[in-house]
């Protein structure tokens, strides 16, 4: 495996902390202002995951 497509695993592991940060973080929240952070990090994690696993397939694809 390219050192490329290992640090796209890493990106997606990321991905998989920032959920359980954001599940774990709106359970937890005492005002809406915590909700809405948390609800970023899960927007951005969601965005990351999609790039990453297009990046992989091009990769697939283009036989890197």
């Amino acid at each position: 495996m390219k050192d490329c497509d290992k640090n796209i695993i890493r990106a997606i592991n990321i991905v998989r902390e920032l959920n359980i940060l954001a599940d774990e973080g709106e359970a937890q929240a005492e005002d809406d202002s915590c909700i809405l952070l948390y609800s970023i990090i899960r927007d951005c994690a969601y965005k990351i995951k999609h790039q990453a696993q297009q990046e992989m397939q091009n990769h697939q694809k283009a036989n890197f």
